[in-house]
Protein backbone atom coordinates (compact mmCIF):
# COMPACT_ATOMS: atom_id res chain seq x y z
CA UNK A 1 0.00 0.00 0.00
CA UNK A 2 1.20 3.79 -0.40
CA UNK A 3 3.06 4.54 2.53
CA UNK A 4 1.21 7.85 2.73
CA UNK A 5 -2.48 5.79 2.98
CA UNK A 6 -0.83 3.67 5.45
CA UNK A 7 0.63 6.59 7.56
CA UNK A 8 -3.05 8.40 7.32
CA UNK A 9 -5.22 5.58 8.18
CA UNK A 10 -2.30 4.59 11.02
CA UNK A 11 -2.30 8.40 12.32
CA UNK A 12 -6.17 9.59 12.28
CA UNK A 13 -7.83 6.14 12.48
CA UNK A 14 -11.75 6.21 11.66
CA UNK A 15 -11.35 9.60 11.01
CA UNK A 16 -9.26 8.89 7.81
CA UNK A 17 -11.38 5.46 7.00
CA UNK A 18 -14.64 7.90 7.21
CA UNK A 19 -13.13 10.39 4.74
CA UNK A 20 -11.45 7.99 2.47
CA UNK A 21 -14.74 5.93 2.41
CA UNK A 22 -17.06 8.48 1.99
CA UNK A 23 -15.10 10.53 -0.89
CA UNK A 24 -15.14 7.34 -3.22
CA UNK A 25 -18.47 6.52 -2.74
CA UNK A 26 -18.89 10.45 -4.23
CA UNK A 27 -16.97 9.65 -6.88
CA UNK A 28 -14.09 11.15 -6.01
CA UNK A 29 -11.21 8.38 -6.66
CA UNK A 30 -8.62 7.34 -4.29
CA UNK A 31 -5.25 6.14 -4.62
CA UNK A 32 -6.38 2.19 -3.95
CA UNK A 33 -9.61 1.08 -3.43
CA UNK A 34 -11.60 1.71 -0.50
CA UNK A 35 -11.77 -2.69 -0.28
CA UNK A 36 -8.04 -2.13 0.74
CA UNK A 37 -8.55 0.66 2.97
CA UNK A 38 -10.92 -0.94 4.98
CA UNK A 39 -8.93 -4.30 4.32
CA UNK A 40 -5.88 -2.66 6.13
CA UNK A 41 -8.19 -1.14 8.58
CA UNK A 42 -9.35 -4.81 9.88
CA UNK A 43 -5.37 -5.64 10.01
CA UNK A 44 -4.89 -2.57 12.38
CA UNK A 45 -7.86 -4.04 14.28
CA UNK A 46 -5.99 -7.27 14.77
CA UNK A 47 -3.09 -5.62 15.93
CA UNK A 48 -4.80 -3.67 18.34
CA UNK A 49 -4.95 0.18 17.14
CA UNK A 50 -8.80 0.63 16.42
CA UNK A 51 -11.60 -1.25 17.34
CA UNK A 52 -13.16 -3.64 14.73
CA UNK A 53 -16.82 -3.03 15.70
CA UNK A 54 -15.91 0.98 15.74
CA UNK A 55 -14.22 0.52 12.30
CA UNK A 56 -17.67 -1.38 10.87
CA UNK A 57 -19.95 1.01 12.05
CA UNK A 58 -17.73 4.06 10.89
CA UNK A 59 -17.15 2.09 7.22
CA UNK A 60 -21.11 1.48 6.97
CA UNK A 61 -22.23 5.13 7.68
CA UNK A 62 -19.28 6.64 5.45
CA UNK A 63 -20.24 4.68 2.88
CA UNK A 64 -24.32 4.81 3.17
CA UNK A 65 -24.03 8.81 3.34
CA UNK A 66 -21.74 9.12 0.40
CA UNK A 67 -23.58 6.47 -2.00
CA UNK A 68 -26.88 8.45 -1.06
CA UNK A 69 -25.59 11.62 -2.03
CA UNK A 70 -25.10 10.53 -5.10
CA UNK A 71 -28.25 8.63 -5.73
CA UNK A 72 -30.00 12.04 -4.66
CA UNK A 73 -28.12 14.37 -6.50
CA UNK A 74 -28.93 12.25 -9.23
CA UNK A 75 -32.54 11.23 -8.47
CA UNK A 76 -33.29 14.81 -8.87
CA UNK A 77 -31.61 15.57 -11.87
CA UNK A 78 -32.39 12.69 -13.76
CA UNK A 79 -35.65 13.36 -15.56
CA UNK A 80 -33.67 16.47 -16.77
CA UNK A 81 -30.48 14.65 -17.83
CA UNK A 82 -32.69 11.96 -19.83
CA UNK A 83 -35.13 13.83 -20.65
CA UNK A 84 -31.99 15.94 -23.20
CA UNK A 85 -30.32 12.48 -23.60
CA UNK A 86 -28.47 13.13 -27.14
CA UNK A 87 -29.86 11.64 -30.24
CA UNK A 88 -26.68 9.28 -30.80
CA UNK A 89 -27.23 8.06 -26.86
CA UNK A 90 -27.37 4.02 -27.90
CA UNK A 91 -30.25 3.31 -25.06
CA UNK A 92 -33.57 4.76 -25.70
CA UNK A 93 -35.67 6.41 -23.11
CA UNK A 94 -38.26 3.30 -23.67
CA UNK A 95 -35.45 0.98 -22.77
CA UNK A 96 -34.72 2.76 -19.68
CA UNK A 97 -38.14 3.09 -18.55
CA UNK A 98 -38.19 -0.78 -18.90
CA UNK A 99 -34.96 -1.05 -16.71
CA UNK A 100 -37.07 1.08 -14.03
CA UNK A 101 -39.72 -1.22 -14.08
CA UNK A 102 -37.65 -4.36 -13.75
CA UNK A 103 -34.95 -2.79 -11.28
CA UNK A 104 -38.11 -2.00 -8.90
CA UNK A 105 -39.71 -5.21 -9.04
CA UNK A 106 -37.93 -8.59 -9.23
CA UNK A 107 -34.63 -7.01 -10.35
CA UNK A 108 -33.92 -5.55 -6.92
CA UNK A 109 -30.99 -8.20 -6.29
CA UNK A 110 -29.51 -6.38 -9.33
CA UNK A 111 -28.82 -3.24 -7.24
CA UNK A 112 -27.72 -5.08 -4.27
CA UNK A 113 -25.00 -7.08 -6.24
CA UNK A 114 -23.89 -3.84 -7.96
CA UNK A 115 -23.62 -2.23 -4.55
CA UNK A 116 -21.22 -4.86 -2.86
CA UNK A 117 -19.32 -4.71 -6.62
CA UNK A 118 -16.01 -3.00 -6.46
CA UNK A 119 -15.30 -0.32 -8.59
CA UNK A 120 -19.24 -0.63 -9.63
CA UNK A 121 -20.47 0.28 -6.76
CA UNK A 122 -20.67 4.10 -6.94
CA UNK A 123 -22.40 3.93 -10.73
CA UNK A 124 -25.24 1.39 -9.38
CA UNK A 125 -25.89 4.36 -6.67
CA UNK A 126 -26.29 7.00 -10.04
CA UNK A 127 -28.19 4.26 -12.50
CA UNK A 128 -30.79 3.85 -9.25
CA UNK A 129 -31.04 7.75 -9.08
CA UNK A 130 -30.87 8.11 -12.76
CA UNK A 131 -33.88 5.63 -13.20
CA UNK A 132 -35.69 7.32 -10.47
CA UNK A 133 -35.97 4.14 -8.18
CA UNK A 134 -37.87 4.73 -5.28
CA UNK A 135 -35.81 5.59 -2.01
CA UNK A 136 -38.05 3.58 -0.12
CA UNK A 137 -36.63 0.37 -2.36
CA UNK A 138 -33.01 1.91 -2.82
CA UNK A 139 -32.17 2.84 0.74
CA UNK A 140 -32.66 -0.30 2.62
CA UNK A 141 -30.72 -1.84 -0.12
CA UNK A 142 -27.66 0.36 0.50
CA UNK A 143 -27.55 -0.18 3.97
CA UNK A 144 -27.87 -3.97 3.58
CA UNK A 145 -25.11 -3.60 1.09
CA UNK A 146 -22.92 -1.32 3.01
CA UNK A 147 -23.24 -3.82 6.17
CA UNK A 148 -22.17 -6.58 3.85
CA UNK A 149 -19.49 -5.07 2.08
CA UNK A 150 -17.68 -2.97 4.42
CA UNK A 151 -17.99 -6.36 7.48
CA UNK A 152 -16.64 -9.11 4.75
CA UNK A 153 -13.55 -6.15 3.47
CA UNK A 154 -12.74 -5.53 7.78
CA UNK A 155 -13.23 -8.98 8.94
CA UNK A 156 -10.62 -10.44 5.97
CA UNK A 157 -7.98 -7.66 7.05
CA UNK A 158 -8.19 -9.01 10.43
CA UNK A 159 -8.37 -12.59 9.80
CA UNK A 160 -5.15 -11.93 7.36
CA UNK A 161 -3.87 -10.03 9.87
CA UNK A 162 -0.80 -12.39 11.02
CA UNK A 163 0.52 -12.20 7.37
CA UNK A 164 -0.12 -8.91 6.34
CA UNK A 165 2.92 -8.47 4.87
CA UNK A 166 2.52 -11.15 2.77
CA UNK A 167 -0.78 -9.28 1.56
CA UNK A 168 1.17 -5.86 1.40
CA UNK A 169 3.99 -7.66 -0.76
CA UNK A 170 1.15 -8.51 -3.45
CA UNK A 171 -1.13 -6.02 -3.02
CA UNK A 172 -0.63 -4.94 -7.16
CA UNK A 173 -1.67 -8.96 -7.82
CA UNK A 174 -5.05 -8.31 -5.01
CA UNK A 175 -6.01 -5.28 -6.78
CA UNK A 176 -5.56 -6.86 -10.41
CA UNK A 177 -7.40 -10.06 -9.46
CA UNK A 178 -10.43 -7.86 -7.73
CA UNK A 179 -10.81 -6.09 -10.97
CA UNK A 180 -10.72 -9.85 -12.93
CA UNK A 181 -13.98 -10.31 -10.68
CA UNK A 182 -15.65 -7.53 -11.46
CA UNK A 183 -15.07 -7.97 -15.22
CA UNK A 184 -16.46 -11.16 -14.87
CA UNK A 185 -19.37 -10.44 -13.32
CA UNK A 186 -20.13 -7.80 -16.01
CA UNK A 187 -19.80 -9.96 -18.66
CA UNK A 188 -21.68 -12.81 -16.93
CA UNK A 189 -24.55 -10.13 -16.56
CA UNK A 190 -24.20 -8.27 -20.00
CA UNK A 191 -24.41 -11.97 -21.70
CA UNK A 192 -27.92 -12.85 -19.60
CA UNK A 193 -29.58 -9.83 -20.59
CA UNK A 194 -28.55 -9.95 -24.31
CA UNK A 195 -29.34 -13.73 -23.86
CA UNK A 196 -33.34 -13.35 -21.93
CA UNK A 197 -34.22 -9.52 -23.70
CA UNK A 198 -36.16 -9.06 -26.41
CA UNK A 199 -35.90 -7.56 -29.40
CA UNK A 200 -35.95 -3.70 -29.54
CA UNK A 201 -35.34 -0.56 -30.64
CA UNK A 202 -32.30 0.97 -29.42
Amino acid sequence: MPPEIVYYISKYGYLAILVLVFLQETGVPNPIPNELVLMFSGYLSFKGVLLFPVIILTAIASDFVGTSILYVVFFFSGSFIIKHLPRWFPVSKKVLDNMRVRLSGKGKWKIFLGRITPFIRGYTSVTAGLLHIKPKIFFPIAVGSATLWSSVCVLTGRLLGGYWSLVDKNINNIKYGILAVVLTVIAILVLRYLKRRKPEKL
